[in-house]
């Protein structure tokens, strides 16, 4: 017998009650917490006895159930259904209400519905601002023939959730990112005779990236000095910059050739990360500070000051970025550092700006970087530079200055 209208207040009603729970998550909920909460009340709302929500995966392959009320086997499971498949992904593709009214003569992708005894399901798609974030769908055991109005309901419910899960997820990927990215940065420098060290790292204002710095010593006592910046912005990116820095630092204990480790480091990149691409600059400077040898990927070239003269850019070649192939075997520069001399690495964040060429940024660099303590120079350069202004883009900075003759000894 089918099911009589539900009067226009009723439905209001029930979609206020669901509202309220989107309202509440911007203010203290987690994604775990409100999407709980919100399927309970979606549940209770349709009188369903099944309520389920599943998010699009980063690749944009899979639905992957993230939540679910009364067949929770689904998460436990990680129950996954690719895009165009079975219920679920047809409501994902076809970016429409779909019911099926007996799940046994439909062609459900998950064996999960028909264990639980389903026989009905109602399905819509978690859209915000046009991108498909998931697919939310309501199920009984018994014979239920879904009104207009609970398809109305689902569909409003939808929107304000999806806009909830998409700015929920971005908050928690940046808080991820962030995080990652300060365990991979060193929390302090370390002490490194005939050499002094500072450095700077600030999060963009947009998105994190995959900015990272790296200090070290070798086996040889020569010491190793990174800078790099993958491409792209967020959790990915700083996924990929932890696995650069990891290989890397493998690669340094091999061989002391700046060129070579970088080389090492640009096979693995093509074979296991081949969408990902990277500026890489890394110097090894000798156990007395007086030469480093620096190969570069790509990266913006580093500039050195000498006492009684201006800053400038150093002569260092410039060969292909990490990712793409070698046409030409990458060089390594030696540079000369005499006492006093000050070296500045930095990612382009410091110097890259809109409508403003990058020369005219490393200009502004040279001009604020001078031979003096790292600290004061440090505080120089992101007062000249970045000023009262959250930059962009990650801007990462290291500053490293060879001992005065009188400090050595």
């Amino acid at each position: 017998m089918e099911q009589t209208t539900e009067p226009e207040d009723a439905v209001a009603d029930r979609l206020a009650d669901i509202r309220a729970i989107t309202d509440r998550a911007f203010a203290h909920m987690d994604i775990d917490e409100f999407l709980d909460a919100l399927l309970e009340r979606v549940r209770q709302s349709l009188g369903a006895d099944t309520a389920v929500v599943l998010l699009l995966d980063r690749q944009k392959r899979f639905l992957v159930a993230a939540a679910a009320k009364g067949i929770e086997e689904e998460v436990i499971q990680a129950a996954h259904v690719p895009l165009g498949y079975g219920f679920a992904g047809r409501v994902a593709v076809e970016r429409q209400p779909i019911v099926i009214h007996d799940v046994r003569k439909a062609n459900v992708f998950n064996p999960l519905l028909v264990q639980r005894g389903l026989h009905s399901l109602l399905g819509v798609p978690l859209i915000c601002e046009g991108t498909l974030v998931g697919v939310m769908h309501v199920g009984t055991v018994t014979p239920r023939r879904f009104r207009p109005e609970d398809v109305e309901l689902l569909q409003h419910a939808a929107t304000p959730a999806a806009m909830a899960v998409q700015v929920m997820l971005g908050r928690a990927e940046r808080a991820g990112a962030m995080e990652l990215q300060r365990s991979l940065v060193p929390a302090a420098l370390p002490e490194i005779p005939g050499m002094e060290l500072s450095a700077r790292y600030r999060p963009g204002k947009e998105t994190v990236g995959g900015d990272w710095y790296d200090v070290f010593t070798l086996p040889s006592g020569e010491i190793g000095v990174v800078m790099g910046d993958v491409a792209g912005h967020g959790l990915p990116s700083a996924v990929v910059m932890g696995r650069m820095r990891s290989a890397l630092r493998a690669y340094a204990l091999d061989t002391t050739d700046p060129a070579e480790v970088l080389r090492k480091l640009n096979r693995k990149m093509l074979h296991f990360e081949p969408d990902a691409t990277a500026t890489v600059l890394y110097a090894v400077f000798e156990p007395g500070i007086e030469r480093v040898r620096v190969s570069s990927a790509g990266h913006c070239p580093p500039v050195l000051a000498v006492p009684g003269s201006p800053a400038r850019c150093l002569p260092a070649e410039t060969d292909v970025l990490i990712g793409l192939e070698e046409v030409l075997p990458r060089r390594t520069t030696t540079i000369e550092l005499p006492p006093g001399a000050l070296m500045c690495f930095y990612t382009d964040g410091l110097v890259e700006r809109r409508g403003e060429s990058l020369d005219v940024g490393i200009t502004r660099l040279r001009k604020a970087v001078y031979a003096g303590p790292p600290e004061q120079v440090g505080a120089a350069v992101m007062s000249s530079l970045i000023g009262r202004d959250l930059a962009e883009d990650d801007v990462a900075v290291l500053l490293l200055r060879r001992a005065e003759a009188t400090e050595t000894g």
